[in-house]
């Protein structure tokens, strides 16, 4: 069994390679994937690249943070999904069902229409301090009414309509056409504007948090059988409870800040790598970031290029493939039960 998780570990890895070199090379510029890892090569300080410095600035400055972004960004979504769905025991669960990504637009919004922060704030700082502001909130009303796992669900519903409800009057109220245009492109996902440094911080974060949920991966296997078998094996629920959410939170609230709310990954993808590796979070944590990171790539290829030279919205394409494959899930489960 180790050594079938190893190859499929190493599987998924390649796959995600080739996915990364094959993304990078479409778009209007006319580049091979052997450009592209002669330029990453080059980059890495073996040989040199062989672009024009023109070429090598859009494969290394422009295509490839995008396209590793999408990749980490897709990682932790399927992530924070797969240990949400567990953690609650609800299959609807996904990273924003603490109110983290309407949090983060409500900052984001602030900033950008409102001038919260006096220029001093970035787009991503406010959306963070956002989504931790709301992370906040649904600790402290959880916590207030008996911090159970569909008080936690409730008080996350509750804090999404409310900063839903603050970033739409403020938009409605604040701003002119070409500001609510740009706040609607980003709220619904976008990665246009990604650097190395929103790589590596995001990066960064998803290797900790992977790396406690892993930890973490029989405590998630016990919460399967309800918080009282959990806790008749010995698992320290509310502990628990509180590092993974905290977790999970705190990614979402990165990569919502560096990259706006991209929905359905963190809903669909884990069903659909639980059909194939079954329950056991050793295993379906990693399997799963991989499918997500895979995915995402491919998805963020499609939303600038089939409209090229127009953008579609991230998030616009993900709900449009995540819609009907989550329906035939739920088909799925259905037949089996």
């Amino acid at each position: 069994m180790r050594l079938r998780d190893t190859l499929v570990a190493a599987g998924g890895l390649l796959v995600l390679a080739v996915s990364v070199a094959v993304a990078v090379t479409i778009g209007p510029a006319d580049i091979s994937a052997s450009d592209v890892w002669a330029s990453v090569a080059a980059r890495l300080g073996v040989g040199e690249s062989r672009l024009a410095p023109l070429r090598d600035g859009i494969v290394w400055n422009l295509r490839m943070p995008r396209t590793v972004l999408a990749a980490v960004c897709g990682a932790g979504l399927a992530l924070c999904g797969a240990v949400m769905q567990s953690l609650l025991r609800n299959p609807l669960a996904d990273p924003f069902v603490l109110g983290v990504s309407s949090g983060a637009s409500t900052g984001a919004v602030a900033v950008v229409v409102l001038g919260v922060g006096g220029g001093a704030v970035s787009l991503s700082g406010g959306a963070f301090a956002g989504a931790l502001v709301s992370f906040g909130l649904v600790l402290l009303l959880s916590h207030s009414l008996g911090g159970s796992t569909d008080r936690v669900v409730l008080s996350g519903v509750a804090a999404m309509q409310l900063f839903s409800a603050l970033t739409s009057f403020t938009v409605l109220t604040s701003a002119d056409a070409e500001t609510t245009r740009g706040v609607l492109f980003w709220l619904l996902g976008s990665l246009s504007g990604a650097d190395w440094t929103d790589v590596l911080l995001c990066a960064g974060v998803l290797a900790a948090v992977l790396g406690v949920c892993l930890g973490h991966a029989r405590t998630l296997d016990a919460f399967a059988f309800g918080e009282e078998a959990a806790a008749s094996l010995g698992v320290r629920v509310g502990r628990a409870r509180l590092v993974l959410l905290c977790a999970t939170a705190l990614l979402t609230a990165v990569l919502v800040s560096c990259a706006g709310a991209i929905g359905f990954v963190g809903l669909v993808l884990p069903h659909v790598t639980r059909a194939l590796t079954g329950s056991g979070h050793a295993r379906l944590l990693p399997v799963t970031a991989l499918a997500g990171a895979v995915f995402l790539v491919w998805v963020d290829t499609a939303a600038r290029t089939v409209l090229d030279p127009q953008e579609v919205p991230v998030g616009v394409v993900t709900s449009l493939i995540g819609v009907p494959v989550f329906v035939a899930v739920l088909h799925r489960r259905r037949r089996k039960a």
